[in-house]
């Protein structure tokens, strides 16, 4: 088997695994230029490509989704409940101009006035080429305005979350990509070619890999993690969880390979930058694992067996590679030798080095 992290952290994560006859994208957290390019980059060939397997709906694990599914003509898994969050995320909400918003307040005013003065006939017993004729209406509406004070309303990544992910859905349809592919997503943002659904604590295979999910602790719809197996080997994946529960211990037993969240240094989040408000979600446990529950569970709950230890998810803000490096050596202790438990840090800026086992 092989493991290639494209990228990991809060601005993407995505990570390529592999059996000699199936290739697998878990995430697509950077868009879809920048994946085949780290693709590449780490000798994997997006043209071969099986599936992309998603574990939750957050922007940094899907940014880069909807074109590269449509581009390579792949299925996507999911959890439904995580198709149907990020179906919610990436259709455009109805916007009009201002325009259109004073014509459509004009327009009803009317009606209702129009509505009023027929209830009044009824009521009265006017008959009907009695009623006012259209100026009595015409002193109530709104004035019009000059053609440049119209301005249109668009939505704004950065004002409006919701909107983010079919704004970069947008953004990231570059020279290279086929027109029907643009032509697509600008009319459908949330389409993809072929959706699978899974669901936790059910196997699924893809291919030659049997794939064991597993739901992780996280402020996402229903989130998971996961255990790759194929040709007597087994990869481990848990990012994203904010603590260690007892299925998460139980599913990354007898790994060969163990990708680990290592978020956060608990003293630079507390004294870092982010508002407390954000803080909280970070400390909360549906937030980030930290680099002390992640040695906490090497040192408590970890059975030794794996090759390689990866830290994944390292915050650019609130922690330092060679702190997370630090915090697991120590937790794993006389077990770290050079054939087994080596510890590894996935980088945001760059492709890992590929882990063929």
């Amino acid at each position: 088997m092989r493991m290639s992290v494209l990228a990991s952290g809060s601005k993407g994560n995505s990570a390529v695994i592999a059996s000699s006859r199936t290739r697998i994208l878990v995430d697509a957290g950077l868009s879809c230029r920048e994946l085949m390019k780290r693709m590449h980059q780490a000798g994997e060939d997006p043209g071969k490509l099986d599936a992309i397997l998603i574990t939750h709906e957050h922007a940094d694990h899907v940014s880069g989704l909807p074109v590269l599914a449509r581009r390579l003509n792949i299925p996507v898994y999911f959890t439904e409940a995580t198709h149907r969050a990020w179906v919610r995320q990436m259709t455009p909400k109805h916007t009009i101009s201002y325009k259109q918003w004073l014509e459509q307040q004009r327009r009803e005013k009317q009606e209702r006035l129009e509505a009023q003065a027929l209830a009044h006939q009824f009521a009265t017993g006017v008959a009907t080429d009695e009623l006012p004729d259209d100026h009595f209406f015409a002193s109530t509406t709104l004035p019009e305005q000059p053609q440049d004070r119209f301005t249109e309303v668009s939505p704004d990544a950065t004002t409006n979350p919701e909107m983010a992910l079919a704004a970069a859905a947008e953004d990231d349809l570059c020279d290279d990509t086929p027109r029907s592919v643009k032509e697509g997503v600008r009319e459908n943002p949330s389409f993809l070619p072929i959706v699978e659904y899974f669901q936790a604590g059910r196997h699924l295979c893809i291919g030659d890999i049997d794939i064991t999910p597993f739901t992780i602790p996280h402020d996402a719809t229903d989130p998971c993690g996961f255990v790759f197996a194929s040709e007597g080997l087994r990869i481990g994946f848990a990012t994203d969880l904010g603590y260690m529960p007892p299925n998460v211990k139980l599913a990354l037993k007898n790994c060969d390979v163990l990708l680990l969240e290592s978020n956060h240094d608990l003293e630079m989040l507390r004294d870092g930058p982010y508002p407390w408000s954000v803080k909280q979600r970070v400390l909360s446990r549906v937030g980030p694992l930290s680099n002390d529950a992640a040695a906490d569970f090497l040192l408590r709950d970890y059975d030794g067996g794996a090759a390689y230890v990866v830290l994944a998810h390292l915050s650019e803000s609130n922690n330092h590679p060679e702190l997370a490096r630090r915090a697991a050596e120590a937790a794993v202790g006389d077990r770290l030798r050079l054939l087994g438990n080596r510890i590894l840090l996935a980088p945001q800026a760059e492709p890992m080095e590929s882990l063929c086992l």
